[in-house]
């Protein structure tokens, strides 16, 4: 992170993962999910569905969907979020591809 000084208040530059700036673990997980929630939010007000005509029509209950739009997804896997973006009309590509460093990084690039 780099680090300045504005105004007298050290200012620090995060990286593009704000959970990995707080230290939490599995903070690229975090980053995937949270975006995945964004688009199903985004999904939901764009369709004009309710909690419950959204719960049915991605295959979970209201109180799980209910739980996601507070910000709590801790209990839905990324697989699972994605599968809740299908049923609402999105496309979901996967990339796998080699790359030059000796180990590579998960991307989620949201259109």
């Amino acid at each position: 992170m780099k680090t300045q000084l504005v105004d007298g208040v050290q200012v620090h530059r995060g990286s593009a993962n704000v959970f990995a700036d707080l230290g939490l673990a599995d903070a690229e997980k975090l980053k995937i999910k949270t975006g995945l929630v964004i688009e199903i939010r985004k999904a939901m007000k764009k369709r004009g569905l309710t909690q419950q005509e959204a719960a049915k029509r991605m295959g979970i209950t209201q109180p799980k969907v209910s739980d996601m739009m507070r910000g709590d997804f801790t209990n839905l896997s990324e697989r699972k979020l994605m599968d809740c973006l299908t049923r609402l009309g999105y496309d979901i590509e996967i990339k796998v591809r080699p790359t030059k460093a000796e180990v590579g990084h998960l991307k989620l690039a949201l259109a």
